[in-house]
């Protein structure tokens, strides 16, 4: 696995926690527009991270190059 690949990894389990998190019901008010802006951030990253890695030609699963 490649960096990219790591780094995307990475960034989709703390979205996937983040959601779950926001699903369980427990937390309050700012707390839960807290989490949603951090995940506003990781998708963001994730962005990022993507964009990097096709300027780098690395291939990233799920993702089809444009002919």
């Amino acid at each position: 696995m490649t960096d990219a690949h790591a780094e995307l990894a990475q960034l989709a389990q703390r979205l996937e926690d983040a959601a779950a998190r926001l699903r369980g019901g427990e937390l309050d008010a700012d707390a839960g527009a807290a989490l949603v802006d951090d995940c506003a951030r990781l998708a963001a990253q994730a962005a990022a991270e993507l964009d990097r890695a096709a300027r780098t030609d690395q291939a990233v699963p799920g993702q089809d190059a444009l002919l």
